[in-house]
């Protein structure tokens, strides 16, 4: 079949999967390169575009060419027996939509499955399917509970519910942060939970050709500047990135633990990258991403790294599974 890399999207996380398309294309310089812009539709790009883009967390990515419809570029894809590596992250990438639109066609793609890959981009359904799994989720609060939510608890932090988590976040540590939540909430669904004090972690999960399943390292994660946002991730030099972490090994055993329970609790494929807080009291869990990053920057190629397994071959052994699926 043949190998596409399909970067882009309609969503604000467009920025990151330049970047990531730009590693993938390294690794897989025979890959075709399609450009799926915000208007929906797809430019067939060539590897000089892509790798000559300098500032891709910052600057928009112009392909330059005609588009044609994404309904249509995945008519093509079928037609031309090829396989999509999807260089994607967050809204109709990520929540299960371009996934469906794959599957009702039979075409391959890298990743989680469209059920799975809905049901981990909304917070509030993964973090209560990833409890009925084993895993331990902080508390929700409502909205409308919230000044008192806040009085119990000092601090509070708010994500938009449907987002990825670079986007959106509000930390509650002054009552007037409570307008900017009731502000941002009149326009999308918040998960509103307590501030949680502990080393932020996160912990990949891979599965293999063989059929088995393996927890990579976990990564500690110091944020330069006290908040891991869009900028502490990307743009920062600040932000330190330990992989493995530094935890104990009852730790690292139990965060690779709760990563399983949560790729499993929401039927993933390929891989997933979950994130913890580890606090005092125990692991907290907080999302679980079924597009996880691929700049080379991004925590999964690290604890790739960290784990022995060169990044070419995870995308030869990712594709060979997409391939798998649509065979089955």
């Amino acid at each position: 079949m043949r190998t596409t890399i399909l970067f882009g999207g309609s969503n604000r996380e467009r920025l990151v999967s330049v970047a990531s398309a730009q590693a993938l294309q390294q690794a897989l310089p025979e890959a075709d390169l399609w450009f799926w812009d915000v208007e929906d539709k797809v430019h067939v790009v060539q590897s000089n575009q892509l790798l000559e883009h300098s500032r891709p967390f910052e600057d928009e990515f112009k392909p330059g060419t005609s588009g044609i419809p994404l309904a249509q570029a995945l008519d093509k894809a079928k037609a031309e027996a090829r396989v999509l590596v999807l260089s994607l992250h967050g809204g109709s990438a990520e929540n299960g939509e371009l996934q469906v639109m794959c599957e009702a066609r039979g075409v391959p793609f890298t990743g989680s499955g469209s059920a799975s890959s809905h049901l981990a981009f909304d917070k509030i359904a993964a973090k209560r399917f990833a409890a009925l799994g084993g895993v331990t989720p902080p508390v929700g609060i409502a909205l409308e509970k919230i000044d008192d939510a806040f009085a119990e608890y000092g601090r509070l932090i708010a994500k938009p519910a449907r987002d990825g988590s670079s986007y959106g976040l509000i930390f509650v540590n002054a009552r007037q942060d409570l307008v900017a939540v009731r502000n941002a909430a009149r326009h999308e669904e918040y998960v509103i939970e307590p501030y949680i004090a502990g080393v932020e972690a996160t912990c990949g999960v891979l599965e293999r050709t063989d059929g088995s399943i393996i927890a990579l390292p976990p990564i500690e994660i110091i944020p330069g500047e006290g908040n891991f946002d869009y900028a502490a991730k990307y743009l920062l030099k600040s932000t330190q990135e330990i992989c493995p972490g530094r935890f104990t090994p009852e730790v690292t055993a139990a965060l690779k633990t709760q990563a399983m329970l949560a790729h499993r609790a929401m039927s993933c494929s390929g891989y997933s990258r979950s994130d913890f807080i580890v606090s005092e009291k125990g692991l907290v869990y907080l999302e679980t991403n079924t597009l996880p990053g691929l700049t080379k920057s991004s925590l999964y190629p690290k604890a790739l790294k960290a784990e022995g397994i060169a990044f070419v071959d995870f995308l030869r052994d990712l594709i060979e599974l997409a391939v798998r699926r649509v065979r089955k």
